[in-house]
């Protein structure tokens, strides 16, 4: 599993953003912990900077807050979890 350590804030939470399909190959891991992010544009933006290969990717996926489909400016809560769904071919 990768981390990425974003400048410490208490205020802001630690998040985890999980990889499906195309988005896994991409990234290279399952999943990746990021913090100081209070968005879910914020976490994708950390993520891609960690693997740009995800670059791609995250522009034509569904992005999931806890389950939900979530928009960019989607605020993020301290072990909000953050799913990357690239289109599945046949579906």
């Amino acid at each position: 599993m990768g981390a990425a350590e974003m400048p410490q804030d208490t205020d802001r939470p630690v998040v985890a953003v999980r990889y499906w399909a195309g988005a896994r190959a991409a990234a290279g891991v399952d999943q990746d912990e990021v913090a100081g992010c209070t968005t879910v544009g914020d976490a994708v933006q950390a993520v891609v900077a960690l693997h740009p290969s995800l670059a791609t990717v995250v522009t034509v996926s569904t992005l999931l807050l806890d389950g939900r489909v979530a928009r960019g400016d989607s605020p993020l809560a301290r072990g909000a979890v953050v799913e990357v769904l690239p289109p599945f071919a046949g579906g």
